[in-house]
């Protein structure tokens, strides 16, 4: 499982990368993203408590 902050990045990227601008599979790989980034906060909260 990668850190929230790694997949932040790569959120980061994606946009960079479109220009701000998702295409369908775009939109379909952020969603992921934002799933996996989630998850790793989860994980992170727990961690911490």
């Amino acid at each position: 499982m990668r850190s929230a902050a790694e997949v932040n990045e790569e959120i980061r990227a994606l946009w960079r990368r479109t220009g701000g601008t998702l295409s369908a599979e775009d939109r379909a790989e952020y969603e992921l993203l934002v799933v996996e980034w989630a998850a790793a906060m989860r994980g992170a909260v727990v961690k911490a408590a």
